[in-house]
């Protein structure tokens, strides 16, 4: 798969830690949410190991990276505050994040609402996974 995508020639993690800019060659550029990479992370504590179903991850909303680190030349794995650490974002993968951003947050947000569970209204809100690092 990232043969076939190439690697961004920036990653700029924010100052507050709680989102992920992104810069493609060809003029790609997202803004990636913490809170959005961790739900969506492709770890097989969330992706899962048989290729069903996402787990709901809950309680993310104030999550932030405290490290990114490379991966030979093909992903970065990002370490959050909350200990998680095992998935691999590949550069298709972090491509895709960014391109499906507004219908795979609206996914997760009916996820929430079909599974009877609110984002946590007692935390503050976070940015938006669709904001612009200011």
């Amino acid at each position: 798969m990232a043969a076939n995508h190439p690697a961004p020639k920036q990653i700029r993690l924010a100052k507050d830690r709680h989102s992920l800019h992104l810069v493609f060659s060809d003029g790609a550029e997202f803004d990636l949410a913490a809170e959005y990479l961790r739900v969506f992370s492709p770890s097989a504590e969330v992706r899962g190991h048989g290729g069903g179903e996402m787990m709901l991850v809950l309680g993310k909303e104030r999550v932030t990276i405290i490290d990114v680190q490379p991966v030979g030349r093909y992903a970065v794995k990002l370490v959050f505050d909350d200990g998680h650490d095992s998935g691999l974002y590949d550069w298709g993968l972090l491509r895709e994040l960014g391109e499906k951003r507004e219908e795979s947050w609206r996914y997760y947000l009916d996820r929430l609402a079909a599974a009877g569970i609110e984002r946590n209204p007692e935390r503050d809100e976070p940015a938006a996974p669709y904001d612009v690092l200011s």
